[in-house]
């Protein structure tokens, strides 16, 4: 079956970001966590640091309607070079302006509101936070209750 997930790299926190994002969405792991301990020594490279062996190569949480996130640590000592940025935004549409306010809140713990949740010309409960992760999420409830 065909879906559609947004993939996140961390700087050696995905563990942590998923837990709290499982615990926000109520949801469970799709899949048993992948650890770059689990890859088979490769012929040619070098072998893995020590402290990379227990980060996460893969992880898959569902969210809303059938999205799932997915995630890995992203090691320098790999070749990742991460920029925390306003490049991806995770839109959530909640059905009730309920769930909008609950899941806003949750997300916002620890983290920044750069627009509070309130009722928009085009007729959505809207807003839109970075959460103690780094990950923007915007939200758009289209629902008047």
């Amino acid at each position: 079956m065909a879906r559609v997930s947004t993939y996140l790299n961390f700087p050696r926190s995905t563990k942590e970001a998923f837990d709290f994002y499982r615990v926000v969405f109520g949801t469970e792991f799709l899949c048993e966590i992948m650890r770059f301990g689990d890859i088979p020594a490769q012929p040619g490279q070098p072998p893995l640091a020590e402290a990379d062996k227990n980060l996460v190569m893969h992880i898959e949480l569902p969210i809303l309607a059938g999205h799932v996130l997915m995630g890995t640590d992203a090691p320098e000592s790999m070749g990742f070079t991460l920029t925390q940025g306003n490049t991806v935004t995770i839109n959530l549409e909640p059905d009730t302006r309920a769930e909008t306010g609950k899941l806003f809140a949750a997300l916002a713990k620890g983290g920044k509101v750069d627009m509070p949740l309130a009722q928009q010309f085009w007729g959505a409960y809207f807003g839109i936070l970075v959460d103690k992760f780094g990950i923007r999420w915007m939200f758009n409830c289209a629902s008047a209750t």
